[in-house]
């Protein structure tokens, strides 16, 4: 199964791998005939892939998750859970977001991804982390850097005032809806939470009701989108996506593939304190066979995250998947599950190229001849996010608005979510595989408040 338009310029650069001192043993570019292969990348060489876009380049984040740890479990879990087997109503009835204990801003939000190829993820004080992988050395400033997205935490920050900028914009006849994106467009998902409990200290009434009654349709579902805490909405998302006839497959490979370790633990907790069901459970209920237990897999959140290379490990790796692919009558399944769902992206990204050696093709248009459907897609996300993370996200958002209609659930989410991580990574390599912008995009695909909502978030 090829992958579409995939990438029509080649792959964007992966600055500052491999670590200085842990070079590619692999041959240069240049030096070993590549045939073209079937909706997979392009070879892994070093200089096939393009030079990052002149204005700044790409940053030097790309690619790779932090460390373990960050946050502990929220004590008594999210408040306000529905029955076991039940559902709020979207975006999680009149509570959701609501602080467990009355007395704070809602949920704390897992630190900023850290796509950087060394040391721990940057993890706020008072939050202790869990057990760390061996000692990484320690990077560059810049290789390390916090963020790269496009929402920032406003700054004279003040939670009462915004709170009465929305009360205005809503009271009365007709709804000020350009006052209402000045707001939320600007505001980290932190202060979002903080000005909920704002405007029910203010006024004795719930934003989120008031925001539902105001709103309809795509517009309604990009606000309800931004107030709904981070962990939570991945958590409904997921729910939602198993809920009722059908399972939307892509909603669960964009998710349960793409976070780190902390994120999914996270979001099992939260799935089940909130929706009083276990997430494996209705994974295995949704989905069958390879998939199934690659999903499985992935909702146990416990892949290596250590950042230090093992190129030996890395050989062994590329010549199992050959010998449980390419290099037999038939597919061993396992092989691959085990290896792409348990190695860190660092080590993931050394095993590519050294498959590349091996089979005379890369690993991803193997998998394309093994692999078909869901397991297709899902393990060709692992390795998409082991390579260049802000690509798999490119690549989901062009498809979203491509051709006839939009998938403007799959645009919201992934808008959204990757809205203060890697959204500025994700425009840069949008234009540079489509030879358009994001915003050119979401201006021919969307209209009216939603679109300005939406160009607001991803900036011009």
């Amino acid at each position: 199964m090829s992958y579409p338009g995939y990438p029509p310029s080649g792959y964007p650069a992966f600055p500052g791998y491999p670590p200085t001192g842990q070079e590619s043993v692999y041959p240069p570019a240049g030096q070993y005939s590549y045939p073209a292969g079937p909706g997979g990348f392009p070879p892994m060489g070093g200089g096939a892939y393009p030079a990052a876009p002149p204005t700044g380049g790409f940053p030097g984040t790309a690619g790779y998750p932090p460390a373990p740890g960050g946050y502990p479990p929220v004590p008594g879990g999210y408040p306000g859970a529905p029955q076991p087997g039940a559902m709020p109503t979207y975006p999680g009835g009149a509570g959701f977001g609501a602080p467990s204990n009355g007395s704070g801003f809602g949920y704390p939000q897992p630190p900023s991804q850290n796509y950087g190829i060394g040391g721990p993820a940057q993890i706020p004080g008072g939050y202790p982390g869990g057990q760390m992988p061996a000692p990484v050395p320690p990077q560059p400033a810049a290789v390390t850097q916090n963020t790269q997205g496009t929402i920032r935490p406003a700054p004279n920050f003040d939670a009462g005032r915004d709170a009465e900028i929305l009360r205005k914009a809503m009271k009365g006849f007709g709804t000020d809806e350009q006052a209402i994106i000045d707001v939320v467009a600007n505001r980290s998902n932190d202060q979002r939470q903080q000005i909920k409990t704002a405007f029910k200290t203010m006024y004795g009434k719930d934003l989120i009701k008031d925001l539902k009654s105001e709103l309809s349709g795509n517009m309604e579902e990009l606000i309800l989108a931004l107030f709904m805490p981070r962990t939570y909405y991945d958590a409904w998302s997921l729910r939602h996506a198993m809920k009722g006839a059908g399972t939307q497959e892509n909603v669960l490979i964009e998710i349960l593939c793409t976070r780190t370790n902390h994120e999914i633990r996270e979001i099992v907790n939260c799935y089940r304190t909130e929706f009083g069901r276990d997430i494996e459970h209705d994974i295995r209920a949704d989905t069958s066979g390879h998939f199934e237990r690659l999903l499985v897999s992935m909702c146990q959140g416990n892949r290596d995250e250590n950042q230090t290379v093992d190129y030996q490990k890395a050989q062994q790796d590329a010549q199992r998947l050959y010998q449980a692919g390419e290099g037999k009558l038939g597919t061993d399944e396992s092989c691959f599950n085990m290896i792409l769902a348990s190695r860190s992206f660092p080590q993931l990204k050394a095993t590519v190229e050294a498959y590349s050696q091996i089979a005379n093709r890369d690993l991803l248009s193997s998998i394309g001849r093994e692999f078909s459907g869901n397991v297709e897609r899902g393990l060709k996300a692992i390795l998409q996010c082991a390579l260049n993370r802000p690509v798999f996200f490119a690549e989901r958002l062009y498809h979203a608005m491509k051709g006839a209609g939009t998938d403007d659930s799959a645009l919201v989410r992934i808008v959204v979510t990757r809205s203060e991580i890697d959204l500025v990574q994700i425009k840069q390599v949008f234009t540079q595989m489509y030879q358009k912008t994001l915003a050119t995009m979401i201006s021919s695909d969307t209209s009216g408040d939603y679109r300005r909502l939406l160009l607001a978030i991803v900036g011009q």
